[in-house]
């Protein structure tokens, strides 16, 4: 994981940085030392906060840091998420990389955070997609928990999902069950996508753990729910809005994925002032 984010923190400081900051090293001296903040300007859920201080480590290794706030918690608009001391240099040619970091997946965790509380006093759980920013996916899906959601499967590797993609190459749903269940442990569950009853019952003859609810409405969910009678973990997607999740809920669901709370996340707005 370390070595994940310092390879990722050292290709956003090399994009943005290149040959040198021009800007910076001719205006400041290279042993001027500095003070700064960084200030929520809207009202967010904070995650990144670890992330933004090793971007500027790395510049400074021997910069301060002190904040009253830890990843998860709910920030006021004009609130300070972190101050800053150390050599003035680092802390102006961090400050873009940093806050890129931190407003992206404060973003997404400030969003998720309104997910998680449309669904309150219910059981279902809120879980988050593949739909990641590419080399990201670790971050986006952290904010995800961060926000108070879950994580569906890291990837390809993790965990079985039979697509219709999938279903379509082996000839059916059966077919694509019992021919990844010859290779896989016995611990390892089976999710497979359905669009209608009769997949569900295919589902079912398979005895597949999860079964998932592809693009129906309402109503279709509410008819599948009961036909699956508590003989697999029910998960429902497909383009799933805000609005919608107190009705999905009630059917009687025990998953909802999400891929906007990824893919969608409006980074939030922060702002860093030297003083």
């Amino acid at each position: 994981m370390t070595q994940f984010l310092n390879q990722l923190i050292d290709m956003a400081l090399a994009e943005d940085i290149g040959a040198g900051d021009i800007t910076t090293d001719y205006l400041v001296s290279c042993d001027s030392q500095g003070q700064g903040i960084i200030v929520a300007k809207e009202n967010i859920v904070l995650a990144g906060l670890d992330i933004a201080k090793m971007v500027f480590q790395r510049l400074d290794p021997k910069i301060h840091f002190q904040s009253a706030y830890e990843d998860g918690a709910e920030i006021a608009c004009g609130e300070t998420v972190l101050s800053l001391e150390g050599r003035l240099r680092a802390l102006l040619t961090a400050e873009r990389p940093a806050l890129n970091f931190l407003q992206h997946l404060s973003g997404i965790a400030t969003q998720v955070r309104t997910y998680v509380k449309a669904l309150k006093n219910s059981r279902v759980k809120l879980v988050d997609t593949r739909k990641t920013t590419p080399g990201w996916r670790v971050l986006e899906k952290y904010a995800v928990r961060m926000g108070g959601a879950h994580n569906h499967r890291m990837g390809l590797f993790d965990g079985v999902l039979i697509k219709d993609n999938h279903i379509a190459a082996c000839g059916g749903i059966q077919q694509a069950v019992a021919a990844v269940r010859e290779h896989i442990s016995h611990l390892i569950k089976i999710e497979v996508e359905v669009s209608d009853l009769a997949g569900i019952l295919d589902a079912l003859k398979s005895k597949v753990d999860v079964i998932m609810l592809d693009n129906m409405d309402i109503a279709h969910i509410r008819e599948a729910v009961s036909a699956i009678r508590n003989r697999a973990i029910v998960e429902v997607s497909g383009g799933i809005t805000l609005k919608q999740l107190t009705a999905l809920a009630r059917t009687g669901v025990d998953l909802i994925s999400v891929g906007a709370m990824t893919h969608s996340a409006r980074a939030v707005d922060l702002s860093m002032r030297i003083q």
